[in-house]
């Protein structure tokens, strides 16, 4: 069975049945409150009993007065369980406390997040202290336990066995995956296979990344051991997905935003059972998130005409059930965390009220102020200090291949025809100079760039997969000049035109996340995108292009920090250059 964290001491588990009993009385009372009872699929009047952080009656029975219970009349309102994110990438620009922030105020309780970003910029054990010490707060955040790198390192010895597996058996960590490895644990990757395995034998399940899959792809992993996977884009995919028996979690996300979709055509493929089916948004970049988190999701489910009692369970009670946490999360039931969103119909899934752990989060439409400090720097998330200078000689762009944007995240080989030994590329075309810079200045990938925009001068971030530096422009002035505000600025994106910001988002943990409430980087966002949109940015999501250029699991050109990486022939075509 899975290693799990013990929520409650003995002495604890004592209280609480000195509640039921009558001896202590409970912090909170829920009467008159229409709840969703899981464990019946319907809407069922009771009272419930809340002691600290835990439900720990529900029924008819009403306890004692008494001056230090508070009692809420829930008359007329409706009950449902805090909402759980299965697919959080809790470092889009915002952090993993400034999203379970934002995302708890709109009724999202529970996320479950990827662990990429501390496994490959932390060491080891500052990894999983800074993974503990963030379960402090009322949101309840639990990890993947990523097998991959999902691009080609220098070090490709980053990921070990011994690490791995230390991973895979924390408490904290809820899953194995996502596998975007897949093609070569087809090919014959033993180690991952091992990896999956030690998943499978902890009592985890491992989630998929397989977009496109035909139904023979999905056998051979399902026989390998993925048990879920999120990438169906249409209703068929979907479908096929449930036929073989894997759960499946339908996305709404800022690149893939397919949901409405495959809810409609799922309905008129006659399915009437949703219990192995989750929802989840993806890691979306901020602004896409403005339209609200997991409480989009049911409307959408709720508009596509899914039973209400479906639509709240696919981010309740179905999402805690595959995970093996059901009898903590995800229902409102004796013995649950007391994570309670309260409705004002069940039609109105962003809820007045919610309640986390115990502790109010939302009161009657208002935000309650909760202590989010979090101490970063202690935890080895810094700000960019690199001292090393950019000279004009690094900027040197030779060679036949170039990247061609197909959309914000696909690109394929573009063959050079144009000169590339000057300090700046015409106006107006859709050609630009790009680097991928070592974060510590040994190395440098330089080529041509197609698609990404008409009039970008100088644009650099320190946001990436491998946390480098990617650099792009026309003038090569201004690409140095947006490189060195980024680090003035301690890590972050900015747009530079005649030497002069234009735009920035500053993202002073480790180059990639902002410690700004997500309002606040949704305002930058949506500002850079503007005026990248301006210079002829055509995709709608550059934040996802910038994380994407060295992500191998996507086809068809990366630049990684080996160098210019074909991922259909699995080749590095041209090396990176040293410095």
């Amino acid at each position: 069975m899975a290693k799990r964290k013990n929520l409650w001491t003995k002495q604890q588990l004592r209280q609480h049945v000195q509640v039921v009993s009558g001896e202590l009385p409970p912090s909170i009372v829920f009467y008159n409150a229409t709840y969703l009872n899981n464990g019946i699929k319907k809407w069922v009047t009771s009272n419930i009993w809340v002691y600290e952080d835990r439900i720990v009656y529900v029924g008819n029975g009403l306890p004692e007065d008494h001056q230090s219970t508070e009692w809420i009349d829930c008359k007329g309102k409706c009950l449902v369980p805090g909402y759980i994110e299965p697919h959080a990438h809790p470092f889009q620009l915002y952090n993993p406390l400034t999203l379970a922030r934002y995302a708890s105020n709109r009724g999202t309780t529970t996320l479950m997040n990827d662990n990429m970003l501390f496994l490959l910029s932390l060491p080891h054990k500052k990894a999983l202290t800074l993974m503990e010490d963030l379960d402090q707060f009322p949101v309840s955040m639990f990890w993947w336990a990523r097998y991959d790198a999902q691009t080609k390192l220098l070090d490709e010895d980053a990921i070990t066995n011994k690490h791995m597996k230390e991973w895979l058996s924390h408490p904290l960590v809820i899953q194995g995956g996502e596998l975007t490895a897949w093609p070569d644990v087809l090919s014959g990757d033993d180690e991952i296979l091992e990896w999956m395995q030690e998943t499978r034998r902890l009592g985890k399940p491992v989630e998929g990344h397989l977009p496109g899959a035909s139904l023979s792809t999905l056998t051979k992993m399902g026989l390998l051991g993925v048990s879920c996977d999120h990438e169906a884009m249409t209703g068929e995919e979907a479908l096929r997905r449930l036929e073989m028996g894997m759960v499946t979690s339908l996305r709404y996300s800022s690149i893939r935003p397919d949901l409405p979709v495959i809810l409609e055509s799922l309905l008129e493929k006659g399915v009437t059972s949703f219990d192995r089916v989750m929802m989840n948004t993806d890691g979306s970049t901020p602004s896409f998130l403005e339209q609200g988190l997991t409480d989009k999701l049911i409307s959408i489910a709720l508009e596509a005409g899914v039973p209400a009692e479906d639509a709240y369970s696919m981010v309740s009670y179905n999402v805690a059930n595959h995970y093996g946490i059901a009898d903590t999360h995800g229902m409102i039931a004796p013995g649950r965390l007391a994570h309670i969103n309260i409705l004002e119909s069940s039609d109105e899934p962003l809820p007045i009220s919610v309640l986390a752990r115990g502790k109010w989060l939302k009161r009657d439409g208002e935000e309650v102020e909760q202590d989010w400090s979090f101490d970063w720097e202690d935890h080895g998330l810094t700000a960019v200090e690199e001292k090393w200078e950019l000279k004009s000689n690094d900027l040197t762009f030779s060679g036949p291949a170039g990247v061609e944007m197909i959309n914000a995240v696909i690109t394929k080989p573009y063959n050079l025809s144009i000169e590339t030994s000057g300090d700046e590329l015409a106006a107006g075309s859709d050609e630009s100079f790009i680097m991928l810079l070592s974060r510590e200045g040994e190395w440098r990938v330089n080529t041509i760039i197609k698609g990404f925009a008409t009039n970008v001068q100088g644009f650099a971030s320190s946001f990436s997969n491998t946390g480098d530096f990617i650099i792009i422009g026309k003038k090569k002035s201004d690409m140095i000049a947006a490189f060195n505000r980024v680090r003035q600025i301690g890590g972050g994106i900015a747009l530079v035109e005649d030497e002069e910001v234009i735009a920035e988002i500053q993202l002073p943990l480790m180059g990639k996340m902002s410690t700004l409430p997500l309002e606040d980087v949704m305002k930058a966002e949506k500002r850079i995108i503007a005026e990248l949109e301006e210079r002829g940015y055509s995709f709608g999501d550059p934040i996802y292009s910038l994380l994407f250029f060295s992500s191998t699991h996507l086809p068809f050109i990366r630049l990684t920090q080996q160098g210019i990486y074909d991922v259909k022939r699995k080749m590095v075509l041209f090396p990176s250059i040293m410095r």
